[in-house]
């Protein structure tokens, strides 16, 4: 029995003097690290010279929708001969069109998305998709048109989702963690998103349906790395002493999880690059928003998240009822 008790008393010595437990053994353990929580100005600057460019321009450009938002023609046309996405956008630009093509049956088939077509303009491009890319059964052509109605439907939808989803992590947090611990995320989130949109308003890159799966899969993603760096705060904020800075803990536990946030983001922006290059035209929006998002997930994570955290942590303790209520 005195054994067992030594070897408990032993583990736990071992554990409380475990590389990286203090403050000091994470900063020599980091050969690049500086303190990131007292530069959070910085971070908050690099965010708002992203962000705020954006946003001028969704205010004067909006979105590049695409027929899934705005309405439009969709053709589905079945080939004799395979052919590839290459050739049917090329001749969708040739006659002045753009839209999005989507191949199945090992390229026979071909699903066309593009503007509403009146009949002149239907059988331009039909004429025109039969001479440079190849035969294809007029009997089995299907034409279907989607009506502005539906696009509004989907984007009411899509900020329906944006606005439960919020809401269901903001109580997840509180619940979790706390109350200031939940906006933080939340102030995070809002970061990624816009800075995704952002992007495509600046570039006027047309989206679709799947550009709203991707803002939704950003969510997700940003805020499971993020709960991850709140987990190590609450942890090590138990172990603070009163001596103990709080900036110097939060910035302890970002670097105590800095491995684990790189090596998830750098795998994931892996994956996404080579669905971006090796996938079909169909993927590429989806991929795209999510390369953006999960790039401005992981900085947001590490670079605002906390840093929020720390600056409402601060704010309420400098309060003059905190200050009133300490005294007391």
């Amino acid at each position: 029995m005195a054994r067992k008790e030594m070897t408990t008393q032993k583990s736990a010595s071992q554990a409380s003097s475990a590389p990286g437990t203090s403050y000091e053994e994470v900063q020599k353990l980091h050969p690049l690290y500086f303190n990131i929580v007292k530069k959070r100005y910085w971070w908050f600057a690099i965010s708002l010279l992203v962000i705020v460019p954006g946003l001028i321009s969704l205010i004067f450009r909006g979105l590049n929708l695409g027929i899934d938002f705005t309405g439009g023609t969709m053709l589905d046309l079945a080939f004799t001969n395979s052919t590839t996405q290459v050739a049917v956008a090329d001749t969708l630009k040739s006659v002045g069109l753009e839209g999005s093509v989507q191949l199945s049956n090992g390229g026979k088939q071909a699903l066309i998305r593009t503007k509403a077509l009146d009949e002149t303009e239907r059988n331009k491009l039909l004429s025109a998709i039969q001479t440079k890319v190849g035969d294809f059964d007029k009997n089995s052509l299907k034409e279907d048109k989607v009506g502005p109605a539906i696009g509004q439907e989907l984007t009411t939808n899509a900020l329906l989702a944006l606005g439960i989803a919020s809401v269901l992590m903001l109580l997840y947090i509180t619940i979790r963690f706390q109350f200031v611990y939940a906006i933080s995320g939340i102030v995070a989130l809002l970061h990624d998103v816009l800075v995704t949109v952002g992007v495509f308003s600046l570039l006027q890159i047309q989206i679709d349906s799947s550009f709203v799966a991707a803002v939704l899969t950003i969510f997700g993603y940003s805020i499971n790395d993020t709960v991850v760096i709140f987990d190590r705060i609450r942890e090590n904020e138990v172990k603070m002493k009163r001596t103990d800075s709080y900036e110097d803990m939060v910035d302890k536990s970002v670097w105590q999880t800095m491995r684990r946030s790189i090596n998830t983001v750098v795998t994931v922006l892996i994956a996404l690059l080579s669905v971006y290059i090796l996938g079909g035209e169909s993927t590429k929006v989806f991929a795209l928003a999510m390369l953006v998002g999960v790039f401005s997930g992981a900085y947001s994570s590490i670079f605002n998240a906390s840093q929020i955290l720390v600056e409402i942590k601060t704010r309420l303790q400098d309060s003059p009822r905190t200050r009133k209520a300490a005294k007391a």
